[in-house]
């Protein structure tokens, strides 16, 4: 199994983006709605062509003060809105800087509605269909993905799976929700363990040790961990040394 390395990126959180951008292969870029302001969205889309780094749109709910953590009960034309406005303008800056939006991962709360709602997940497929002809759609891997491949077919977007290599799962092989205190995974031997054995097996184990086989396009470390830096280059050394 060949990994790419994404990090979410842009976001103003603990400025480690420039450390971060030269590990990494896709940089999933906050579009300003949950964090980030247009310069730091220009200097972040930049940052990534500089190291030669996959752009990717990272939109949210309108929703700073939760950082889009927080599900927002949005009609369909509101939440089509919000999305064509982070994604026509990011799109724009990164064709204003000789640069190529290749995918679009939600954020947060987004990102969580749309594997548990086929209706948000349709609205998002629809969004990209209108604004673009060749970007792709990173959703999370999960044992079962026929619904999401059918509504992605339909609106001809192709899918890039990827899991967390800091979250814990759920039996479901959804993530465990950010509100419980064991959400967040920090050690780093047991993010290495974790990723070894996706490696090795092309399973994950959710909290209550129940194997979730997966199929990978890229893995996931967050930017706003604080020890971020750290565990994307012991990462990166890991997906090195099996590739």
């Amino acid at each position: 199994m060949t990994l790419l390395l994404n990090c979410d990126l842009g976001e103003k959180v603990h400025h480690n983006d420039a450390l971060l951008m030269p590990y990494i292969d896709q940089a999933n870029i906050a579009c300003g709605l949950h964090a980030s302001d247009p310069q730091t969205i220009d200097h972040t889309i930049k940052l990534a062509i500089k190291n030669k780094v996959y752009i990717g749109a990272h939109p949210s709910y309108p929703d700073k003060e939760n950082f889009g953590r927080k599900t927002m009960v949005l009609p369909q034309n509101s939440l089509e809105a919000v999305l064509h406005y982070q994604l026509a303008a990011f799109a724009q800056l990164c064709k204003i800087n000789d640069g190529q939006l290749r995918y679009v991962k939600p954020h947060g709360a987004l990102y969580n509605d749309m594997m548990k709602d086929l209706d948000i997940f349709t609205v998002i497929c629809q969004v990209i269909n209108n604004l673009f002809t060749d970007v792709s759609l990173m959703i999370q891997a999960l044992p079962e993905m026929s619904k999401f491949q059918q509504v992605a077919a339909k609106y001809n977007i192709s899918l890039i799976t990827e899991a967390f290599a800091d979250r814990n799962y759920q039996d479901s092989g959804l993530l465990v929700p950010r509100t419980q205190a064991n959400a967040t995974i920090h050690d780093a031997t047991h993010i290495q363990q974790n990723i070894a054995q996706l490696l090795k097996t092309g399973k994950l184990l959710s909290v209550s040790g129940q194997a979730l086989p997966i199929t990978v396009d890229s893995l996931c470390i967050h930017g706003d961990n604080q020890h971020a830096v750290t565990l994307v280059k012991q990462i990166r050394q890991l997906l090195n040394e099996h590739c």
